[in-house]
Order: structure tokens, then C-alpha cells, then sequence
């Protein structure tokens, strides 16, 4: 699963972010500001040789340094567990045509990816056997919904994201893994605004902390929100960003919290070209408030993550690169001029990022 989705920390994971982030720092900047050859400059994100030149990878799940699963256009998932030395092909028979954005993976045998669009071109697949074979377990039948992304507390309870229906943002739920699901009611979702949806861009607009925590990212209406629920999707509250509004191009597109008070949130104008001021902001107490980062990345970002065991460290990714902070939101910096649309952390400090013409790197040290 993803890094918004764990805790816990160790005496050596704190002492390796730490040491982690300071060299991340130093990626742009050796001796006097000058940058560094590049064979010096570690940790750095290593490109994996996935075969896939056609695919957009925009769902990411990093099991470990070892195992990640990755999935994309063209119906395709891959999973590696010889740490992106190879890839194996195991996409669902017969989902060519679906378009893959999101995919939790419990460990390298166990995943759930969704796929996106109007009506039944939003599914859930379920696999118990590292995808030697899928089990459909949900097809959208209202022409209404659109599915967005999917997020898990834990191995059985889990929530998927829909543009709204009748108004609300649509909720649907899980108790089993993924195995079956149910829409819940939205009698405690806040109205939508006009025009306001999640972004299906890294798998981030719907993320989790701890048993019951959920937040979900909105864009192109009037105001960027935050929604937040406490009881696994029953009930929310919403909060508004700093971030870029005002057009269906702009909005909150990734969440990333580290617990239950401590988050990030990146976005922007998703449009080549187009200005992205105020692209990231931070939140500690929950997402009941949303600060603008003073140094915020200076273009679009779609993907956030914490750095493993870290409390100040986090990297952003977007189609023009990475950015670094290292106090917790306040600053960032671009690390990497990399196309990448989503990153995901593991607990081992394995990190990776996925995105266009089937991009998929480690964080190497």
C-alpha cells in the first residue's frame, strides 16, 4: 500500500531519512552551489527497463526496494521483485481497453487496481496470486459515477473514489480486501461545488492514516478542498487550499499525510505550459487548515509521498520533475528534471516513481 498508509518508526529509519534527505539536498548544490557530476550525486532516481515505451504509468505501489507493482494505460500491470531488474506482464486478461490509475498492493501477491472512466469503464480487480490471475470484483453501473482512486486503512478495509453523483462525491467501500464492495450512503458528504471532481492523475486524490482517517483531493470548481472523514467515509468535513482554482485544469491533485495531523498536498494547472503558483500546501492539524508552502515546487506536481520514518522529509513529482522539502512542506526544491506522474515510499525505504513511456525508477543510494 501505499506511504500515506503507514506508521511506525525506528531509532535506524529515523537516522536513515535523516541521512537519506541530506543527500537528497544535496543533489542540485555541491561546493559553493556549483552542481555536481552525476555520478556523484546520490541518492538519485534510477530508470527501470519495464519494455513498456507505450504506457503511462500513473498507478504506483511500492511494497519494499525489492517489489512494486505498477499499472497504466492499456490495461497493463507489472510487478517486479528483483528490484526493477525485471518486470513480469500481469495485466487482467481482456482489459486492453481499460485505463488503469491506481493499484494498492498488500504485498507481492496481493493487490487491487481500479480502472477509470464513465459508466463500466470503472472497475476494481482483485489478485491473490501475484496476477497470475484477476477476479473482477466490482463494475460501475452507474453512467453517472466515474471512479477516481482507491485507498486501504488495512489488508480488509478500503475506499474507492468517485466524481459526484446527485451532487455528492460517491463513496464506495470495502470490508473484505476488495472482494466485494458497496456504495455508502451520502447522507453525511457535503454538497459538491459546481464543477468540482477528483483528479484520477497518480492515485492520490483518495489517501489514508491510521484505522478510519480518509482524505480526498477536489479540483476545477471555484476552490481546491480537502474532505476529510474520521469513520471510514460515513461522514465529512471539507476545508478549503491555497491551491490553484477557478478551472477544470486546476485543483488539489495528490495528498500525502504521515499521520493522522501531518499532511501535504500538491496540484496546480495540469495544462503544459500553464502557470502553477501556490502548487503545494500543508496541513497539521488534520486538514482542518491548509497553509501555502512559503518556497512551494514551481510547476504542476501530481504525486506526493513521505520519505520513510521521516517527519520532515518528502518528495513531489510532476511531468517536469521532483521536488524535495525537507521541513515538512515549508520549502521545496526541484531535485530532478524527470518525467514522472506518482511516487510511493515503502517502509524499507524503498522508494519509486512511475509516469510517460513506461518510466519507472528507484530511489538509489
Amino acid at each position: 500500500m501505499g506511504s500515506t498508509r503507514r506508521t511506525g518508526r525506528t531509532r535506524r529509519g529515523v537516522i536513515a531519512a535523516a541521512a537519506c534527505a541530506a543527500a537528497l539536498a544535496a543533489l542540485t548544490a555541491g561546493p559553493a552551489g556549483a552542481r555536481e557530476p552525476q555520478e556523484r550525486r546520490t541518492p538519485h532516481w534510477e530508470l527501470k527497463d519495464t519494455g513498456t515505451p507505450d504506457v503511462r504509468f500513473r498507478g504506483l505501489a511500492a511494497v519494499g526496494r525489492a517489489t512494486a507493482w505498477a499499472a497504466g494505460t492499456a490495461g497493463t500491470v507489472l510487478r517486479t521483485t528483483d528490484g526493477g531488474r525485471s518486470w513480469r506482464n500481469v495485466s487482467p486478461p481482456g482489459a486492453g481497453e481499460l485505463q488503469f490509475r491506481d493499484v494498492e498492493a498488500f504485498d507481492a501477491r496481493r493487490a487491487v487496481v481500479l480502472a477509470i472512466g464513465e459508466g463500466e469503464a470503472s472497475r476494481v480487480y482483485r489478485t491473490d496470486d501475484g496476477g497470475a490471475t484477476w477476479t473482477e470484483s466490482f463494475r460501475n453501473t452507474d453512467p453517472r459515477a466515474f471512479y477516481d482512486c482507491l485507498a486501504f486503512f488495512d489488508h480488509r478495509h478500503g475506499l474507492a473514489l468517485s466524481d459526484p453523483v446527485d451532487g455528492k462525491f460517491r463513496i464506495l467501500s470495502t470490508a473484505d480486501g476488495g472482494r466485494t464492495w458497496t456504495v455508502l450512503p451520502d447522507r453525511g458528504m457535503p454538497p459538491a461545488q459546481d464543477g468540482e471532481a477528483g483528479f484520477a492523475a497518480s492515485g492520490q486524490c483518495l489517501v489514508t492514516s491510521g484505522p478510519k482517517d480518509v482524505w480526498l483531493a477536489t479540483g476545477g470548481a471555484a476552490h481546491a478542498r480537502v474532505l476529510h472523514s474520521a469513520d471510514r467515509g460515513y461522514t465529512w468535513t471539507s476545508a478549503g487550499t491555497p491551491l490553484p482554482a477557478g478551472d477544470p485544469a486546476r485543483g488539489v491533485f495528490a495528498l500525502a499525510f504521515r499521520d493522522r495531523a501531518h499532511g501535504l498536498a500538491v496540484g496546480g494547472d495540469f495544462r503544459p505550459g500553464e502557470p502553477s503558483p501556490r502548487a503545494a500546501a500543508r496541513t497539521s492539524d488534520g486538514g482542518r487548515t491548509w497553509r501555502p508552502a512559503a518556497a512551494p515546487p514551481t510547476a504542476y506536481r501530481s504525486g506526493v509521498a513521505w520519505l520513510p520514518h521521516s517527519r520532515t522529509a518528502a518528495l513531489a513529482v510532476g511531468p517536469t520533475g521532483t521536488d524535495l522539502t525537507t521541513d515538512a512542506g515549508r520549502t521545496w526544491r526541484t531535485v530532478d528534471t524527470g518525467s514522472y506522474d506518482t511516487v510511493d515510499c515503502a517502509p524499507d525505504h524503498g522508494c519509486w516513481a512511475a509516469g510517460e513511456k513506461g518510466r519507472v525508477a528507484r530511489l538509489e543510494q
